[in-house]
């Protein structure tokens, strides 16, 4: 194994996805899969691979900061266990079918499928949209069925569900705080159930570069988890004294830019 310059964009990454998980309680998955698509490209990984192993080089990574993010809000009582293990199953199903369908669509389809989400999310922060409680929570077959769609989603584009599951939680009268504590704990069947799919789909993928694992690029998942897991407690500790508000729709602008990037770098 010999050392290759590109590494060292990885722990900057890292730096990033960790300090913005900390601070505004995002998934790392819109920064990190329009960037690594970018880098693997310039790296000269194959085109039609870059954005399933970006998305799988991501749900790795998301495994490490949702166990780190599952015990805090476990530690100050937020997470609704009762909802976690109605949905679970679901999103397992969901997380593990829909990489199945990501490596068989071509790599231009997933990058107009991220961007056109991402888009999507970075509204929703724009104009601070948040759905108005108006019924309970459905039945176990409901709680499946919900499952089912915020995992397949997640696999699609790499998130921990938040952008999904907080605002269907609230809708159904969970309170804001349990809905973003237990939304931590879905996401962490979620980031397993969606790195051992791309794990299994891109495990005999013709022309992966060396030191893949399926379509997860190792030196990329070690040297950002590593970093993440130091910088995001220094984005926690100043949620409380910066401006977030203002922070997040600066936030939703980078997401967009980087998308656009993305597919740049696909398209151009």
């Amino acid at each position: 194994m010999t050392f290759d310059i590109w590494w060292l964009t990885y722990p900057v990454l890292g730096a990033v996805v960790g300090f913005f998980a900390g601070l505004l309680g995002v998934g790392g998955g819109g920064i990190m899969v329009p960037m690594l698509t970018t880098l693997f490209l310039a790296q000269g990984f194959p085109l039609e691979q870059v954005v399933h192993m970006a998305l799988g080089t991501s749900m790795a990574a998301i495994v490490l900061t949702s166990v780190s993010s599952l015990r805090a809000h476990h530690a100050h009582g937020a997470v609704r266990w009762d909802v976690v293990r109605q949905i679970t199953p679901g999103i397992l199903v969901g997380t593990f079918g829909a990489t199945f369908i990501a490596s068989r669509v071509d790599t231009a389809a997933l990058a107009i499928f991220f961007a056109v989400f991402m888009a999507y999310v970075s509204i929703q922060m724009l104009l601070n949209i948040k759905p108005k409680p108006s019924r309970d929570l459905p039945g176990k077959a409901g709680m499946t069925v919900a499952g089912l769609g915020i995992g397949g989603v997640s696999a699609l584009v790499a998130i921990g569900g938040g952008s999904l599951s907080v605002p269907f939680m609230t809708w159904c009268n969970v309170k804001v705080q349990n809905a973003i504590g237990t939304s931590a704990a879905i996401g962490l069947p979620i980031a397993i159930a969606g790195t051992v799919g791309y794990l299994v789909n891109g495990w005999n993928a013709p022309g992966t570069p060396p030191l893949t694992l399926g379509y997860v690029y190792v030196p990329a998942l070690v040297l950002m988890a590593l970093v993440s897991m130091w910088a995001a407690p220094i984005g926690a500790s100043l949620a409380h004294r910066l401006p977030v508000a203002t922070l997040k729709k600066i936030f939703a602008g980078l997401l967009m830019a980087l998308c656009a990037k993305m597919l740049h770098s696909v398209f151009g």
